[in-house]
């Protein structure tokens, strides 16, 4: 069996345990098993519908009223119990912040390998995994050996697909055995802010600015562009070192990784740290006035000019083609 550790919001499983899905489909018709999955929280339930879309047999629900609020250890405790419980072959969990967390907690638990990041998984003995370093700069080869094979899937590394053979799916709740101890650390209810514009993760246009721009107030013909075209605004690391933009807005390595139908990129030089988090983008636009910077290179289109020039003009052609 293939179990996969599903994350959810109120019963929607996020973007991420999508791909994760659609990997651990693949991954278990190659090995002719099952694909189960665990979700944390009794709201995982409502999951189910549409887990089965996506080849899910049986949905394990961890329900513990102390496990509504995210606990690492618990959560990983409680795969743990199922691990021991169901003999899983493959457990497989995603590349976001709590996903790496909580799988490396039940590797150490479990006193096996993990492999993070992964974008390819041939099963065998060992398995045969590729899967981002150095940021996503580069692939690795590996072998993963281990009574049971834990990974994490690379964020946007896998085209989300549904089942249509899909069938039934089976429904089991379980209370785990939990201690004080796996609650010390517990993270308290966070309430994002309402600002009315569409999130950067969720965004499908994304205009970036870099150093290029030339201030913070340069940003508000970026803030135009991107309103215009129902996106969202994000920056480099430059910016927010100089204070332009606050650090929720950055792309790249020690930022947002994004993965928008269009990212434009304005100002930006395109160093390596930036381009691992838009590299998912489906097509880059870059507005540069260097013909030899590293975006440009990366890009699928490149305007050669002043940012403010080449926005301002672009801006106002939508204004014009758009009907009031």
């Amino acid at each position: 069996m293939v179990l996969g550790f599903i994350e959810h919001v109120g019963g929607a499983p996020t973007s991420l345990s999508l791909e994760l899905l659609t990997m651990a489909r693949r991954l278990a018709q190659r090995m002719g098993v099952p694909l189960e999955a665990l979700v944390i929280g009794g709201s995982g339930a409502s999951a189910s519908g549409i887990l089965a879309s996506y080849g899910v047999s049986v949905v394990h629900v961890a329900d513990d009223e102390r496990l509504s609020a995210y606990a690492p250890a618990a959560w990983a405790h409680t795969m743990v119990q199922l691990v021991e419980a169901a003999h899983p072959a493959v457990v497989i969990g995603t590349g976001s912040d709590r996903g790496a967390e909580v799988m490396a907690h039940v590797a150490a638990r479990l006193r096996l390998p993990l492999a993070a990041n992964c974008t390819e998984v041939i099963p065998g003995n060992p398995f045969l995994v590729t899967r981002q370093r150095w940021g996503g700069s580069l692939l690795e080869e590996a072998r993963l050996k281990g009574a049971v094979k834990l990974l994490t899937v690379a964020p946007h590394a896998v085209t989300v697909e549904a089942d249509a053979t899909a069938t039934d799916i089976e429904v089991e709740t379980k209370r785990p055995s939990l201690e004080d101890k796996d609650f010390r650390v517990t993270v308290v209810p966070q309430v994002e802010a309402d600002t009315g514009k569409v999130s950067l993760a969720q965004a499908r246009v994304v205009v970036g600015g870099g150093r290029g721009v030339g201030s913070a107030e340069g940003f508000q013909a970026l803030e135009e562009l991107a309103s215009l075209l129902g996106g969202a605004v994000g920056c480099s690391r430059a910016v927010t070192s100089l204070g332009w933009r606050p650090h929720a807005d950055q792309v790249g390595q020690t930022g947002m990784r994004i993965a928008p139908d269009l990212y434009i990129a304005c100002g930006i030089s395109g160093a390596i740290q930036h381009m691992v988090g838009c590299r998912a983008a489906k097509h880059i636009l870059a507005i540069n006035t260097d013909k030899e910077a590293p975006i440009v290179a990366q890009a699928d289109y490149a305007v050669i000019g002043d940012v403010k020039a080449v926005v301002t003009a672009v801006t106002s052609e939508i204004r014009r083609l758009k009907p009031s």
